[in-house]
């Protein structure tokens, strides 16, 4: 292998057939290009739509009340499903449920400081509300249970609420007025799930205590202590099951409770991703092995325009095992800097591309509070994915030598010698 003579031999031929060598280094490197930015492409689209299912919790479940659309043991259909705080008492306590929050909302209000007002809404919640939805604390706290037991007039504000209010004073500490109502500012947020931070969370008992709510819930937001498609629809079934006894009405019924169970839509959604991903391993392979068969031709054709150079080489003692090594040799250098060059280019334009997306998602979150939009992000290959890339082109170049080498081996030098 380290002959210089053999070295310095492969080179005198490539350097003689440029354009065949080029040609044939080209269709290495471009399949082994296409495959990184395959890979590349379709690890972006992965990343970005996961980044976005983790805006909220991946196990979150929402739960909501309308009208039946079934008659249920003598009662006729289009009754109103009203959640109540009995509701909340009875899911926190629920086999496989982890987070709970009850949310009433309260729609169009007018919050005002000083000369500075705007219409927001206010969502009164329980605590467990910052887990379910992800809910980021900028400055101070959220909602707590002391809130709760003691119905405390305290406000958790959306960023762009205290934007507008305060432009950038201190507001913790501070009361605002919610329908001419003062109430105490304990905390500023973010909210997981979008770019615009225009709630404001008052604790629940609060809410429905000052705003004529009663004991009435809207809806409710849950985590479930799932792993798999099957443990949420079980939790699922057992939720409607249960609410669907208290309330009277059928269980399947989705007009009187609607729900979203986000990590069915998760684990489908990456199933879909995963089978994406196989097939470009299916196309960028096949890409490679065009490549690689392209190599094998024009080595049979190297073979067969050196017969003679063989011939005569087996004729002064040179054993099967040089000619297939120095064939081989010659099959596995065209295939590996083409391939290194096809690697460096895809995974360099992969690494641009990355550049240019993240630039985008800052100018997208220095404009959206801190949250930027993108359905693509990160589109890079994994190192360890590129080692391996490499190490089976080097290996597909020896398979692809291997075929003319052998045929090389054969060659009977006094045929090979023969005038045709």
């Amino acid at each position: 292998m380290f002959d210089i003579d053999k070295w310095q031999e492969i080179l005198a031929t490539i350097k003689k057939n440029k354009m065949r060598t080029f040609l044939t280094g080209f269709s290495v490197a471009w399949g082994i290009f296409m495959l990184m930015i395959l890979l590349g492409a379709g690890n972006g689209l992965s990343n970005g739509v996961s980044e976005n299912f983790m805006r909220n919790a991946i196990n979150a479940m929402w739960l909501w009340s309308g009208r039946t659309s079934i008659p249920y043991q003598g009662m006729t259909e289009n009754r109103e499903i009203r959640f109540t705080n009995a509701d909340y008492d009875l899911l926190k306590d629920l086999e496989g449920i982890e987070h709970t929050s009850g949310r009433y909302y309260i729609g169009g209000n007018v919050f005002s400081y000083g000369s500075e007002y705007g219409e927001y809404t206010a969502v009164t919640c329980h605590p467990d509300l910052k887990e379910v939805e992800s809910i980021e604390i900028v400055e101070g706290r959220f909602v707590n249970q002391v809130d709760i037991k003691e119905t405390r007039k305290t406000v958790v504000l959306g960023k762009d609420i205290y934007d507008a209010l305060f432009n950038g004073k201190d507001a913790i500490g501070e009361y605002i007025r919610v329908n001419n109502i003062p109430f105490k500012v304990v905390g500023i947020c973010r909210e997981g799930g979008g770019t615009r931070h225009r709630n404001a969370y008052i604790p629940v008992t609060t809410g429905q205590k000052v705003f004529n709510g009663s004991n009435r819930l809207h809806n409710f937001a849950l985590t479930i202590n799932a792993e798999t498609l099957e443990e949420s629809q079980a939790i699922e079934k057992r939720v409607r099951e249960t609410l669907a006894r208290k309330h009277k009405f059928d269980s399947t019924d989705e007009s009187a409770m609607g729900s979203y169970n986000k990590l069915e839509d998760v684990i489908q959604t990456m199933k879909i991703f995963q089978a994406i991903e196989i097939f470009i391993w299916i196309i960028g392979i096949g890409t490679l092995i065009a490549g690689i068969v392209g190599v094998s031709n024009i080595m049979l054709i190297v073979v067969k325009e050196r017969t003679k150079e063989i011939g005569i080489r087996k004729a002064i003692g040179a054993s099967p095992g040089s000619v297939i090594g120095l064939v081989l040799l010659e099959s596995v250098l065209i295939t590996t800097i083409a391939g290194y060059i096809g690697l460096v280019l895809g995974t360099g334009l992969m690494e641009g591309l990355n550049f240019i997306v993240e630039k985008q998602f800052e100018a997208s979150a220095a404009t959206n509070g801190g949250n930027g939009e993108t359905i693509f992000r990160n589109p890079t290959v994994d190192l360890n994915v590129a080692m391996m890339a490499t190490a089976l082109l080097i290996f597909a170049g020896a398979v692809a030598g291997y075929i003319p080498a052998k045929r090389a081996a054969r060659i009977k030098p006094i045929e090979a010698l023969r005038d045709e």
